[in-house]
């Protein structure tokens, strides 16, 4: 997302405006035509629909302006893309207010997009997806996708009617499947989610081998049902798609029948068709040849009333020929997951209605998480005085402040030229801050934190940085640059200082480089505008002694000189960088599951770097810059003793907790090194067997605590047993979580609550696994790839919230025993913040019970 950061806001601002309304608007609805040009290549074009007063934006648009239509297609070797794609349209070209009156190319009512894409392999279907952003004169919606599957083995040669996406003969494979909406479908008068068609599938056995499949819809007063044979630009038609199968193939057309057909020109679409109300069924007959396998497939219908209608929708299916069908159908079970299906909708009617107003007054939602973004200025600022120290920019202090006060003409000027230099340095680098998260994006960035590659790859690049500052190589950007910069510094004036400044940051890269990159990288993964506030700490720090040294010249006098102990901070830098790998290497390990850096072989690895650290710096090691025999001076020393006791610190690390059953975590390496029960040689408790036979997620959790990570197996389980649930929503890469687990869950009076009056639920919302299948999110009208996108789905459906931890107390028959908690330090508010869940369930337990005995 190459945009501005302001875009973002303004565009989240403007979102969050409607959904505090609960208005859900979606001003544009796209469609798309499979045509067929020869046997291999196909046209296919999307088509935008605009609502009055919205626009969307072209592909031309600006990279300082609004987000553009574009279009990706998912990388296969089953296709190729001859050229790139076009816009047709009227367009309209000028200025936008809305972005500082750029020029903008954009598009009102309608837009067409045309790729031409040539087929490889016509039985593997093409996906895909479309990003826009719409405006009107006010606002921005953020910026929406659009997903699509692509399917071409139904098309012939020379057609010239285009293939849309809907298919009325299932005994032919389907063209294309429907658009996916992309809003939740419209909202009923009370907030919710219309369903007004509920499907039910079953099978009959008519012969050995002839089945027939019936799918049946119980229709909502008021809605209807379209046939499966309409003609023109009308409602989409019923029509269902079996999945090819060497198992059974359908025979003859799809039969429809029902109490209440309706047949005339539909007041909505203005054309003659058929629907029914109420109650209708589909029949299809099929050939099995082995009844052994599951016949699957999906249904697509569209229903609307007199005034609307409702997305199409896709229904998917599984049916079992054999006697024991009955015991694999697919069903949809009390939690509302479709088990063998590809929709899910996980909102909770007891959890949204408790959620605001929950049985307890205990609880604090609202956490301040401000200090985090002051957290990451400090942690850039520290970086930028190290860097200071380092033999590319320490001599450049002098000699730069000792040029603008010898080659100014008084004092004033001199001053004015230091502070200048300084400003320039802060614009240089907080300008790459801002490029940093403009260029990746928001979510992006946000995703960095727990993305394996991406985790991998930083690991390789610090292990890089490291070994540069160990002296091994340098790190350089091309000379030429700093020539260019060189040449515009000796204009003078105010250019010619802010490129002095410019130069300064391309000559100094080869220290400073690392250390911005450490920087970037660890803000990128805990804040979304982390990277502007790291790089506005960084560059203050490295600005200042310019700014200082300029007003009062005189303190250049008490600076130290130049010599070797600036080689021994870059190495000390490189030992630093060297131990931060390790904790990414770890993050991508966790949320992976390799098992590779375990809590044991993490903390050998820190106490070996950490320890040849404490031997370089008492001259025991020498690296290739260092003198063969260096001085070893008095504070040089007193870092090697502080070293060497940090490296013991680390030992102690190993030491076991009686409590918990595994180490002690060591609070300075919370969120660095792996939670101390992910380990090798404590192996975690048993369970009770007759709990896990029975729910497969029951297991160990952080600190030996008994858990679920399954909510829908908590919830029967708790039921069972009369006890609260505490919901812990966590993630393999979260800082703040692994802080609560090692520093307040391990307080005796937490521990014990949370092992013996809780059932405690850790929902892990970064789990990288590949689900076994796909899931259409209705809450968030996405695609859940992911195992962790179950629960982080199911926490923005039901607590509004995305952040983690996120820790909620509800009963078994899930209310909301008090406000959800986030991230605070203190296990005595952590102790009371339980205490009163308990207190509140246990009022609300002897309440119910009483009501059950009156009655």
């Amino acid at each position: 997302m190459r945009k501005r950061l302001w875009l973002l806001f303004f565009a989240l601002y403007s979102w969050g405006g409607i959904h505090g309304q609960d208005k859900i608007v979606n001003p544009v609805k796209w469609s798309h035509e499979i045509h067929p040009l020869n046997d291999q290549l196909y046209k296919v074009v999307f088509t935008a629909t605009i609502d009055d007063g919205w626009a969307i934006y072209s592909k031309e648009t600006e990279p300082d302006g609004p987000i553009p239509t574009t279009l990706h297609f998912d990388s296969s070797s089953t296709f190729r893309l001859p050229k790139p794609w076009t816009e047709i349209g009227d367009k309209i070209v000028g200025r936008e207010p809305l972005f500082d009156n750029i020029l903008v190319t954009k598009y009102k009512k309608k837009l067409q997009l045309e790729q031409i894409i040539e087929v490889l392999d016509p039985t593997t279907p093409v996906t895909g997806y479309l990003t826009y952003m719409s405006c009107n004169d006010k606002m921005c919606l953020p910026p929406t996708d659009y997903e699509f599957t692509l399917h071409f083995n139904n098309n012939k040669k020379g057609s010239d009617k285009p293939t849309k996406n809907t298919i009325n003969n299932p005994s032919t494979p389907i063209n294309s499947s429907p658009p996916k909406e992309n809003s939740a479908p419209p909202a009923d008068d009370n907030g919710g989610i219309l369903k007004p068609v509920k499907w039910n599938f079953s099978l009959q056995k008519l012969s050995d081998t002839l089945y027939q499949a019936l799918f049946t819809a119980h229709i909502d007063k008021g809605w209807y049902v379209y046939s499966n044979r309409i003609e023109g630009e009308g409602p989409i038609p019923t029509s269902v798609t079996f999945e090819k199968s060497e198992a059974y193939y359908p025979t003859g057309q799809l039969e429809e029948s029902g109490p209440h057909r309706i047949s005339g020109v539909d007041p909505i679409f203005g054309i003659p068709i058929v629907k029914y109300k109420e109650e209708v069924q589909f029949r299809q007959q099929l050939v099995v040849k082995d009844s052994t396998k599951p016949i699957t497939g999906e249904l697509e219908f569209m229903t609307c009333d007199d005034k609307r209608c409702l997305p199409p929708e896709l229904v998917p299916f599984e049916l079992y020929p054999s006697a024991h069908a009955e015991d694999h159908a697919s069903k949809e079970t009390e939690n509302n997951v479709l088990i063998n299906g590809e929709r899910i909708d996980q909102r909770r009617e007891s959890l949204l209605k408790t959620y605001k107003t929950p049985l307890g007054d205990c609880g604090e939602e609202d956490v301040v998480r401000d200090k985090s973004l002051l957290y990451t200025f400090l942690f850039g600022f520290i970086g930028g005085l190290l860097a200071l120290l380092t033999p590319c920019v320490f001599p450049m202090v002098p000699l730069t402040v000792s040029y603008f006060t010898k080659g100014s003409k008084d004092r004033k000027s001199g001053l004015r030229n230091g502070i200048l230099y300084g400003l320039s340095i802060v614009v240089i680098y907080v300008g790459l801050g801002l490029l940093i998260t403009l260029f990746f994006g928001a979510t992006a960035l946000n995703d960095l934190s727990t993305n394996a590659f991406a985790n991998v790859l930083f690991f390789v690049i610090f292990v890089i940085f490291a070994l540069s500052f160990f002296g091994f190589f340098e790190l350089t950007l091309p000379s030429s640059w700093a020539s260019k910069t060189d040449a515009l510094a000796e204009r003078g004036g105010y250019i010619g200082i802010f490129f002095m400044a410019f130069t300064l940051a391309i000559v100094s890269f080869s220290c400073t480089g690392p250390i911005i990159g450490a920087a970037l990288v660890q803000s990128a993964t805990t804040s979304m505008v982390g990277p502007f506030f790291v790089m506005l700490g960084f560059s203050l720090a490295l600005a200042l002694p310019f700014g200082l040294f300029a007003a009062f010249p005189a303190w250049l006098n008490s600076l130290p000189r130049s010599g070797g102990w600036m080689n021994t901070v870059k190495v000390v830098l490189g030992f630093l960088e060297l131990a931060l790998a390790f904790k990414f290497l770890s993050v991508a390990d966790m949320t992976m599951h390799w098992g590779i850096l375990k809590y044991e072989t993490f903390m050998l690895i820190w106490i070996l770097i950490f320890g040849a650290m404490a031997a370089y710096l008492f001259g025991w090691i020498r690296f290739p810059h260092d003198p063969p025999k260096p001085k070893i001076s008095l504070p040089r020393k007193v870092f090697a003793f502080a070293t060497a006791l940090f490296t013991l610190y680390l030992a102690s690390g190993f030491l076991r907790n009686p409590q918990t059953h595994t180490y002690y975590s060591l609070k300075a390496l919370s969120g660095l090194a792996p939670p101390a029960h992910y380990n090798i040689f404590m192996k975690s408790d048993s369970v009770a067997a007759d709990i896990k036979s029975k729910y497969p997620s029951y297991g160990k959790c952080a600190n030996n605590l008994n858990c679920f990570k399954n909510y829908y197996e908590a919830i029967e389980y708790a039921k069972e047993v009369g006890k609260p649930i505490l919901l812990d929503f966590t993630g393999y890469g979260c800082v703040n979580c692994r802080k609560v687990e090692e520093h307040i869950w391990t307080d005796k009076r937490v521990w014990h609550k949370l092992n013996n009056d809780f059932i405690l639920v850790s929902l892990y919302v970064d789990d990288k696994r590949a689900l076994d299948k796909e899931l259409w999110s209705e809450v968030q009208n996405k695609k859940l790839r992911r195992k962790g996108d179950i629960w982080s789905d199911f926490q923005i459906a039901n607590f509004r919230q995305n952040t983690q931890p996120l820790y909620v107390m509800i009963t078994p028959d899930e209310k909301v025993l008090a406000k959800p908690r986030g991230y605070k330090e203190g296990a005595d508010e952590y102790n009371a913040y339980l205490e009163c869940g308990l207190k509140h369930f246990q009022e609300y337990y002897n309440n119910s019970k009483q009501k059950t005995q009156s009655n």
